[in-house]
Protein backbone atom coordinates (compact mmCIF):
# COMPACT_ATOMS: atom_id res chain seq x y z
CA UNK A 1 0.00 0.00 0.00
CA UNK A 2 2.80 2.37 0.86
CA UNK A 3 4.46 1.75 -2.51
CA UNK A 4 1.19 2.39 -4.32
CA UNK A 5 0.70 5.71 -2.57
CA UNK A 6 4.27 6.68 -3.28
CA UNK A 7 3.78 5.98 -6.99
CA UNK A 8 0.60 8.06 -7.03
CA UNK A 9 2.42 11.00 -5.46
CA UNK A 10 5.14 10.73 -8.13
CA UNK A 11 2.76 11.15 -11.07
CA UNK A 12 2.15 14.93 -10.75
CA UNK A 13 5.90 15.60 -10.93
CA UNK A 14 6.06 13.60 -14.16
CA UNK A 15 3.28 15.72 -15.59
CA UNK A 16 5.14 18.89 -14.68
CA UNK A 17 8.30 17.58 -16.37
CA UNK A 18 6.35 16.53 -19.44
CA UNK A 19 6.43 19.84 -21.37
CA UNK A 20 10.15 20.29 -20.68
CA UNK A 21 10.86 16.72 -21.78
CA UNK A 22 8.84 17.21 -24.97
CA UNK A 23 10.64 20.46 -25.75
CA UNK A 24 14.04 18.84 -25.30
CA UNK A 25 13.10 15.80 -27.36
CA UNK A 26 11.34 17.55 -30.24
CA UNK A 27 12.47 21.17 -30.13
CA UNK A 28 16.22 20.60 -30.15
CA UNK A 29 16.67 20.96 -33.94
CA UNK A 30 14.57 24.13 -34.06
CA UNK A 31 16.53 25.64 -31.16
CA UNK A 32 19.77 24.77 -32.95
CA UNK A 33 18.51 26.42 -36.17
CA UNK A 34 17.50 29.60 -34.33
CA UNK A 35 20.83 29.79 -32.51
CA UNK A 36 22.76 29.27 -35.74
CA UNK A 37 20.69 31.87 -37.57
CA UNK A 38 21.09 34.30 -34.70
CA UNK A 39 24.84 33.93 -34.66
CA UNK A 40 25.18 34.36 -38.44
CA UNK A 41 22.93 37.43 -38.43
CA UNK A 42 25.45 39.12 -36.11
CA UNK A 43 28.56 37.61 -37.72
CA UNK A 44 27.78 38.86 -41.23
CA UNK A 45 25.41 41.64 -42.39
CA UNK A 46 24.65 39.76 -45.60
CA UNK A 47 22.98 36.74 -44.00
CA UNK A 48 19.48 38.13 -43.41
CA UNK A 49 19.18 39.94 -46.74
CA UNK A 50 16.21 38.85 -48.91
CA UNK A 51 18.47 37.75 -51.76
CA UNK A 52 20.50 35.53 -49.44
CA UNK A 53 17.36 33.96 -47.95
CA UNK A 54 16.24 33.07 -51.47
CA UNK A 55 19.69 31.62 -52.11
CA UNK A 56 19.52 29.50 -48.94
CA UNK A 57 16.10 28.22 -49.97
CA UNK A 58 17.34 27.17 -53.40
CA UNK A 59 20.43 25.51 -51.93
CA UNK A 60 18.38 23.60 -49.35
CA UNK A 61 15.40 22.53 -51.45
CA UNK A 62 17.01 19.51 -53.18
CA UNK A 63 18.25 18.06 -49.90
CA UNK A 64 14.86 18.76 -48.32
CA UNK A 65 12.94 16.88 -51.05
CA UNK A 66 15.26 13.89 -50.77
CA UNK A 67 15.00 14.04 -46.97
CA UNK A 68 11.21 13.57 -47.15
CA UNK A 69 11.64 10.16 -48.76
CA UNK A 70 14.65 9.35 -46.58
CA UNK A 71 12.53 10.05 -43.48
CA UNK A 72 10.11 7.28 -44.42
CA UNK A 73 12.99 4.88 -45.05
CA UNK A 74 14.80 5.59 -41.78
CA UNK A 75 11.57 5.56 -39.77
CA UNK A 76 11.10 1.99 -41.03
CA UNK A 77 14.62 1.13 -39.78
CA UNK A 78 16.17 1.25 -43.25
CA UNK A 79 18.53 3.49 -45.18
CA UNK A 80 18.69 4.54 -48.84
CA UNK A 81 22.11 5.39 -50.25
CA UNK A 82 20.87 5.47 -53.84
CA UNK A 83 18.65 8.58 -53.80
CA UNK A 84 21.29 10.84 -55.37
CA UNK A 85 21.93 8.29 -58.13
CA UNK A 86 18.20 7.86 -58.77
CA UNK A 87 17.83 11.64 -59.05
CA UNK A 88 20.64 11.76 -61.62
CA UNK A 89 19.31 8.78 -63.59
CA UNK A 90 15.72 10.07 -63.73
CA UNK A 91 16.79 13.58 -64.72
CA UNK A 92 19.25 12.29 -67.34
CA UNK A 93 16.76 9.98 -69.03
CA UNK A 94 14.10 12.68 -69.03
CA UNK A 95 16.50 15.36 -70.32
CA UNK A 96 17.67 13.14 -73.19
CA UNK A 97 14.08 12.49 -74.26
CA UNK A 98 13.14 16.18 -73.99
CA UNK A 99 16.08 17.42 -76.06
CA UNK A 100 16.85 14.77 -78.69
CA UNK A 101 15.14 13.03 -81.60
CA UNK A 102 15.02 9.28 -82.13
CA UNK A 103 14.18 7.12 -85.12
CA UNK A 104 11.96 4.19 -84.22
CA UNK A 105 10.88 1.93 -87.09
CA UNK A 106 11.67 4.63 -89.63
CA UNK A 107 9.57 7.18 -87.74
CA UNK A 108 11.21 10.19 -86.10
CA UNK A 109 10.14 10.63 -82.49
CA UNK A 110 10.89 13.45 -80.08
CA UNK A 111 11.81 15.61 -78.48
CA UNK A 112 8.98 14.83 -76.04
CA UNK A 113 7.00 17.52 -74.24
CA UNK A 114 7.63 18.66 -70.67
CA UNK A 115 4.66 16.73 -69.17
CA UNK A 116 5.84 13.54 -70.88
CA UNK A 117 9.36 14.17 -69.61
CA UNK A 118 8.08 14.55 -66.04
CA UNK A 119 6.10 11.32 -66.39
CA UNK A 120 9.19 9.51 -67.69
CA UNK A 121 11.35 10.80 -64.84
CA UNK A 122 8.74 9.83 -62.25
CA UNK A 123 8.44 6.36 -63.80
CA UNK A 124 12.22 5.87 -63.69
CA UNK A 125 12.29 6.92 -60.03
CA UNK A 126 9.39 4.65 -59.11
CA UNK A 127 10.96 1.68 -60.89
CA UNK A 128 14.38 2.26 -59.29
CA UNK A 129 12.86 2.61 -55.82
CA UNK A 130 10.69 -0.46 -56.36
CA UNK A 131 13.75 -2.50 -57.36
CA UNK A 132 15.52 -1.33 -54.21
CA UNK A 133 12.63 -2.57 -52.09
CA UNK A 134 12.38 -5.90 -53.90
CA UNK A 135 16.12 -6.55 -53.65
CA UNK A 136 16.11 -5.76 -49.94
CA UNK A 137 12.96 -7.63 -48.96
CA UNK A 138 12.89 -10.54 -51.41
CA UNK A 139 16.64 -10.95 -51.58
CA UNK A 140 16.94 -10.46 -47.80
CA UNK A 141 19.93 -8.18 -48.26
CA UNK A 142 20.70 -5.45 -45.69
CA UNK A 143 19.41 -2.05 -46.77
CA UNK A 144 22.87 -0.49 -46.60
CA UNK A 145 24.51 -3.06 -48.87
CA UNK A 146 21.62 -3.24 -51.35
CA UNK A 147 21.35 0.52 -51.87
CA UNK A 148 25.13 0.88 -51.97
CA UNK A 149 25.10 -1.54 -54.89
CA UNK A 150 22.22 0.15 -56.68
CA UNK A 151 23.90 3.53 -56.17
CA UNK A 152 26.76 2.39 -58.41
CA UNK A 153 24.39 0.62 -60.80
CA UNK A 154 22.10 3.60 -61.35
CA UNK A 155 25.05 5.96 -61.80
CA UNK A 156 26.46 3.59 -64.40
CA UNK A 157 23.19 3.43 -66.30
CA UNK A 158 22.97 7.23 -66.26
CA UNK A 159 26.48 7.42 -67.71
CA UNK A 160 25.46 5.03 -70.48
CA UNK A 161 22.33 7.05 -71.24
CA UNK A 162 24.17 10.36 -71.47
CA UNK A 163 27.46 9.07 -72.85
CA UNK A 164 29.16 10.80 -69.94
CA UNK A 165 28.19 14.22 -71.30
CA UNK A 166 25.86 16.87 -69.89
CA UNK A 167 22.42 17.12 -71.49
CA UNK A 168 21.83 19.11 -73.57
CA UNK A 169 25.36 19.06 -75.01
CA UNK A 170 25.98 22.26 -77.03
CA UNK A 171 29.47 21.54 -78.29
CA UNK A 172 29.05 22.81 -81.85
CA UNK A 173 26.23 24.11 -84.01
CA UNK A 174 25.90 20.77 -85.77
CA UNK A 175 25.60 18.94 -82.46
CA UNK A 176 22.93 21.24 -81.09
CA UNK A 177 20.13 18.92 -79.99
CA UNK A 178 17.78 21.36 -78.33
CA UNK A 179 17.24 23.06 -75.02
CA UNK A 180 15.58 21.89 -71.86
CA UNK A 181 11.96 23.08 -71.87
CA UNK A 182 11.14 26.40 -70.28
CA UNK A 183 8.80 24.99 -67.60
CA UNK A 184 11.63 22.82 -66.28
CA UNK A 185 13.99 25.80 -66.07
CA UNK A 186 11.25 27.77 -64.32
CA UNK A 187 10.74 24.89 -61.88
CA UNK A 188 14.37 25.08 -60.81
CA UNK A 189 15.00 28.81 -61.00
CA UNK A 190 11.69 30.67 -61.21
CA UNK A 191 9.82 32.67 -58.59
CA UNK A 192 6.21 33.22 -57.57
CA UNK A 193 5.56 36.59 -55.85
CA UNK A 194 9.20 36.68 -54.87
CA UNK A 195 9.32 33.13 -53.52
CA UNK A 196 11.51 30.55 -55.27
CA UNK A 197 9.44 27.86 -56.97
CA UNK A 198 11.87 25.17 -55.86
CA UNK A 199 11.22 26.11 -52.22
CA UNK A 200 7.46 25.96 -52.73
CA UNK A 201 7.85 22.50 -54.29
CA UNK A 202 9.89 21.31 -51.30
CA UNK A 203 7.35 22.66 -48.81
CA UNK A 204 4.45 21.08 -50.73
CA UNK A 205 6.13 17.68 -50.81
CA UNK A 206 7.03 17.99 -47.13
CA UNK A 207 3.37 18.68 -46.31
CA UNK A 208 2.28 15.63 -48.30
CA UNK A 209 4.89 13.55 -46.51
CA UNK A 210 3.75 14.81 -43.11
CA UNK A 211 0.11 14.11 -43.96
CA UNK A 212 0.94 10.60 -45.18
CA UNK A 213 2.86 9.74 -42.02
CA UNK A 214 0.22 11.14 -39.71
CA UNK A 215 -3.08 10.17 -41.31
CA UNK A 216 -2.62 7.18 -43.61
CA UNK A 217 -2.23 3.44 -43.23
CA UNK A 218 1.22 3.61 -44.84
CA UNK A 219 2.35 6.15 -42.26
CA UNK A 220 1.14 4.12 -39.30
CA UNK A 221 2.70 0.97 -40.73
CA UNK A 222 6.01 2.82 -41.24
CA UNK A 223 6.19 3.76 -37.56
CA UNK A 224 5.12 0.29 -36.48
CA UNK A 225 7.77 -1.49 -38.56
CA UNK A 226 10.50 0.83 -37.31
CA UNK A 227 9.38 0.50 -33.71
CA UNK A 228 9.12 -3.29 -33.64
CA UNK A 229 9.15 -5.19 -36.88
CA UNK A 230 8.03 -8.52 -35.44
CA UNK A 231 5.20 -6.93 -33.50
CA UNK A 232 4.09 -5.14 -36.66
CA UNK A 233 4.03 -8.43 -38.55
CA UNK A 234 2.04 -10.16 -35.81
CA UNK A 235 -0.45 -7.30 -35.76
CA UNK A 236 -1.27 -7.92 -39.42
CA UNK A 237 0.99 -5.45 -41.22
CA UNK A 238 2.49 -6.80 -44.44
CA UNK A 239 6.09 -5.83 -43.74
CA UNK A 240 7.42 -6.85 -47.15
CA UNK A 241 4.80 -4.90 -49.09
CA UNK A 242 5.12 -1.85 -46.85
CA UNK A 243 8.91 -1.66 -47.11
CA UNK A 244 8.74 -1.99 -50.90
CA UNK A 245 6.17 0.82 -50.97
CA UNK A 246 8.43 3.00 -48.81
CA UNK A 247 11.44 2.54 -51.09
CA UNK A 248 9.23 3.16 -54.12
CA UNK A 249 8.09 6.44 -52.56
CA UNK A 250 11.71 7.38 -51.85
CA UNK A 251 12.61 6.70 -55.50
CA UNK A 252 9.69 8.80 -56.73
CA UNK A 253 10.71 11.78 -54.59
CA UNK A 254 14.33 11.36 -55.70
CA UNK A 255 13.19 11.61 -59.32
CA UNK A 256 11.33 14.85 -58.59
CA UNK A 257 14.42 16.21 -56.85
CA UNK A 258 16.47 15.30 -59.92
CA UNK A 259 14.11 17.20 -62.21
CA UNK A 260 14.21 20.27 -59.98
CA UNK A 261 18.01 20.12 -59.84
CA UNK A 262 18.22 19.82 -63.64
CA UNK A 263 15.99 22.87 -63.97
CA UNK A 264 18.16 24.81 -61.56
CA UNK A 265 21.39 23.85 -63.37
CA UNK A 266 19.80 24.18 -66.84
CA UNK A 267 21.40 20.82 -67.56
CA UNK A 268 21.36 17.18 -66.48
CA UNK A 269 24.29 14.81 -66.12
CA UNK A 270 25.00 11.39 -64.70
CA UNK A 271 27.05 12.72 -61.78
CA UNK A 272 24.62 15.38 -60.56
CA UNK A 273 23.40 15.04 -56.98
CA UNK A 274 26.67 13.43 -55.91
CA UNK A 275 26.77 13.37 -52.10
CA UNK A 276 23.08 14.25 -51.74
CA UNK A 277 22.35 10.80 -50.29
CA UNK A 278 24.62 11.57 -47.33
CA UNK A 279 23.24 15.08 -46.94
CA UNK A 280 19.67 13.77 -46.91
CA UNK A 281 20.54 11.19 -44.25
CA UNK A 282 22.31 13.86 -42.20
CA UNK A 283 19.29 16.17 -42.47
CA UNK A 284 16.95 13.43 -41.23
CA UNK A 285 19.20 12.52 -38.29
CA UNK A 286 19.87 16.15 -37.35
CA UNK A 287 16.09 16.67 -37.45
CA UNK A 288 15.64 14.14 -34.65
CA UNK A 289 14.67 10.94 -36.45
CA UNK A 290 16.01 7.86 -34.69
CA UNK A 291 18.48 6.00 -36.91
CA UNK A 292 17.10 2.74 -35.51
CA UNK A 293 13.59 3.63 -36.68
CA UNK A 294 10.21 4.18 -35.08
CA UNK A 295 10.55 7.83 -34.09
CA UNK A 296 10.86 11.05 -36.07
CA UNK A 297 8.99 13.43 -38.35
CA UNK A 298 9.13 15.10 -41.74
CA UNK A 299 9.02 18.51 -40.05
CA UNK A 300 12.18 17.66 -38.11
CA UNK A 301 13.88 16.54 -41.33
CA UNK A 302 13.01 19.87 -42.98
CA UNK A 303 14.56 21.70 -40.05
CA UNK A 304 17.61 19.47 -40.34
CA UNK A 305 17.92 20.30 -44.05
CA UNK A 306 17.66 24.01 -43.20
CA UNK A 307 20.38 23.68 -40.56
CA UNK A 308 22.71 22.16 -43.14
CA UNK A 309 21.79 24.77 -45.75
CA UNK A 310 22.17 27.70 -43.36
CA UNK A 311 25.47 26.34 -42.05
CA UNK A 312 26.90 25.94 -45.56
CA UNK A 313 25.68 29.39 -46.60
CA UNK A 314 27.03 30.99 -43.44
CA UNK A 315 30.46 29.45 -43.90
CA UNK A 316 30.53 30.80 -47.46
CA UNK A 317 29.61 34.28 -46.26
CA UNK A 318 32.33 34.10 -43.62
CA UNK A 319 34.85 33.18 -46.35
CA UNK A 320 35.70 29.87 -44.75
CA UNK A 321 37.77 27.62 -47.02
CA UNK A 322 35.82 24.88 -48.82
CA UNK A 323 38.17 22.35 -47.25
CA UNK A 324 37.41 23.57 -43.75
CA UNK A 325 33.70 23.67 -44.55
CA UNK A 326 33.74 19.90 -45.00
CA UNK A 327 35.47 19.52 -41.65
CA UNK A 328 33.02 21.80 -39.86
CA UNK A 329 29.94 20.19 -41.42
CA UNK A 330 31.17 16.71 -40.55
CA UNK A 331 31.89 17.70 -36.94
CA UNK A 332 28.47 19.32 -36.61
CA UNK A 333 26.77 16.11 -37.77
CA UNK A 334 28.79 14.05 -35.28
CA UNK A 335 28.06 16.42 -32.39
CA UNK A 336 24.35 16.56 -33.20
CA UNK A 337 24.11 12.75 -33.25
CA UNK A 338 26.02 12.51 -29.94
CA UNK A 339 23.65 15.04 -28.40
CA UNK A 340 20.64 13.22 -29.87
CA UNK A 341 21.71 9.92 -28.31
CA UNK A 342 22.42 11.61 -24.99
CA UNK A 343 19.02 13.26 -24.73
CA UNK A 344 17.27 10.01 -25.65
CA UNK A 345 19.05 8.19 -22.82
CA UNK A 346 18.66 11.05 -20.38
CA UNK A 347 15.00 11.83 -21.03
CA UNK A 348 13.82 8.40 -22.08
CA UNK A 349 12.83 9.00 -25.70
Amino acid sequence: MTEARSGAHDRPSLRVAGPLRTALLRGGPLIALLLLGGYLSFATPHFLTPSNMVNVTRQTAITAILAVGQTFVILAAGIDLSVGAIAALAASVSAVLMTQQFTVGGVTVGPVSFPVGVLVAASVGVLAGFLNGVIIMRGRIPDFIATLGTLATYRGIALLVTGGLPVPSHLTATELKGYLPGPLIWLGGGEIIGLPVVGLVAVSLAFLGWFTLRYTVLGRATFAIGGNREAARVSGINVVRTKIAIYTLSGFLAALAGLVLAGRLNSANALMGDGEELRSIAAVVIGGTNLFGGEGSVVGSMIGALIMGVLGNGLNLLNVSAFWQRVVQGLVIILVVIFDQWRRRRFGA
